[in-house]
Parts: structure tokens; C-alpha cells; sequence
């Protein structure tokens, strides 16, 4: 049984499992401690080595961790949900440093997209897959012929002038008290966007609404197929773990 392990730093907790690659499922029941607070680089670092501990994890385990920013070359740009003081730092450098072996880090919304091509909704789909969450607002990860391609904000493109997340997140359609065929309005301006702009072989959509889609995905007329996420509440720590482990190949 081929085993990566998967970290998922949230602002309010830290979870980690060992994930069986084969199936996409935990190889042992998720571990979780509370974020600290501050949540400095340092403070957050050792709780990912106590996760790291608790399972005693072979030495030659690759780790991968998610993030809740955007992260380039393995660097955080910018901050909400953690310390400021992460602004800048090299992710994998500081967790190598102190967990003592190679981690590869990347933002949690590309982990999710990436979980769902390599072990759910998207396994063994060729061509390009646009992969997004709808929650307190919407991430996004596109995967091609099974390569991420990190780094798309897609919840970010201006629709009528805002942020489609401003329109279209779950969190809206709760808010403002939409019915559902005033949100799927709005999801089908979205999604039609995305589908001129990109023209992915499929979508996959996910967050805590898709438990209900078949209230809305079957709603949506668009040129490619489009279905619900698999993995769910899994999704980050099985994308952390899957890419940790095509890094290691």
C-alpha cells in the first residue's frame, strides 16, 4: 500500500492523515489540533511536526501540506486567515527544515482540485478540468491531462462588475436569502464564463453545497459535463498527500 501523509492548516484548526493513494481514502483516522494562536510560521510549524509524530511516519513518507493563501514557488504572497508574519515565507523551506524531510506545499483550494483528478471525480479524465468550491466564497483549481496548474483565483473574475464570488458563493445565496433558481441564475452566468473562457473537458463542483446538487448542477446548461465533487471534507489533505507524492516520482 503506497502511503503519502497530508497536512490542511486551516485558520481555525490543523488536521493530518496518512492517505492510501490507491483508493484516495485515510489509511489512519484524521488527527487534529487546534490552530495556535498567534499562528506564527514558528507556532504553526510545530504543530505540523506533532501531527507528523502522532502517526510516527516512515522517513521516506512524502508530505505535502495546503495552504490558506495563495502560494507561489512554494511562498506565501499575501495573509487572511493566519498571522500576518507569514507574508513572504517559503512554506516547504521552513517545514523541511524542521520536520527533517522533503514537504511540498500548495494552496488549499489547488490540493481539493488536484484530490478530485487524481483520486475522485476527475480520475482518468484527459484534457483540461476546472475544478471549483463554492463556500464562503469560490476556489478554483484547473488541472490538465492530470498536472496542476496552481495559482487560478477563478472566484475572482469580475461578473457585472464584482468578484463572481461576491455573487455567486453558497455563503451569498444564504445570505441574501436567493431561492434556488435565483442562484442558479447567477451559477449559470458564472459557469457559462468559465466555460467560454477556458473550454474544459469537464467541471467538477464542490464545498459543503454540493451535498445538494441535484438541486442546481443538473439546472446548468453548458458545453462540457459538469458533476459533483467526490472527497468533500478529504479533499485537502488527500490533494496535499497526491502531490506530495507525484513530487517524490
Amino acid at each position: 500500500m503506497e502511503i503519502a501523509f497530508g497536512i490542511d492548516i486551516g485558520g481555525s484548526g490543523i488536521k493530518g492523515a496518512p492517505v492510501n493513494l490507491a483508493t484516495g481514502e485515510f489509511a489512519e483516522e484524521r488527527y487534529r489540533i487546534p490552530t495556535p494562536q498567534p499562528s506564527t510560521p514558528e507556532a504553526v510549524t510545530e504543530v505540523c511536526a506533532e501531527l507528523v509524530d502522532h502517526f510516527q511516519l516512515d522517513p521516506q513518507t512524502p508530505v505535502g501540506i495546503t495552504f490558506p493563501a495563495p502560494v507561489k514557488n512554494d511562498t506565501v504572497r499575501f495573509i487572511a486567515n493566519l498571522d500576518q508574519s507569514w507574508t513572504g515565507v517559503n512554506v516547504a523551506e521552513i517545514m523541511e527544515a524542521r520536520l527533517g524531510r522533503k514537504v511540498v506545499a500548495v494552496n488549499d483550494a489547488d490540493a481539493a482540485g488536484f484530490a478530485e483528478a487524481a483520486l475522485g471525480a476527475a480520475k482518468d479524465v484527459p484534457g483540461l478540468v476546472l475544478v471549483t468550491t463554492l463556500g464562503t466564497g469560490i476556489g478554483s483549481a484547473l488541472i490538465y491531462n492530470g498536472q496542476l496548474i496552481p495559482g487560478s483565483e477563478l472566484g475572482h473574475l469580475k461578473i457585472r462588475g464584482k468578484s463572481a464570488e461576491k455573487r455567486a458563493a453558497a455563503s451569498v445565496r444564504e445570505k441574501k436569502k436567493l431561492t434556488w433558481p435565483e442562484w442558479i441564475e447567477r451559477l449559470q452566468e458564472y459557469y457559462s464564463y468559465l466555460d467560454m473562457l477556458f473550454t474544459p473537458d469537464l467541471m467538477v463542483v464542490g464545498g459543503g453545497v454540493s451535498k445538494k446538487h441535484e438541486k442546481f448542477l443538473p439546472k446548468l446548461e453548458l458545453n462540457c459535463p459538469i458533476v459533483p465533487a467526490k472527497l468533500l471534507n478529504t479533499a485537502g489533505i488527500v490533494g496535499a498527500a497526491a502531490l506530495a507524492a507525484q513530487a517524490n516520482n
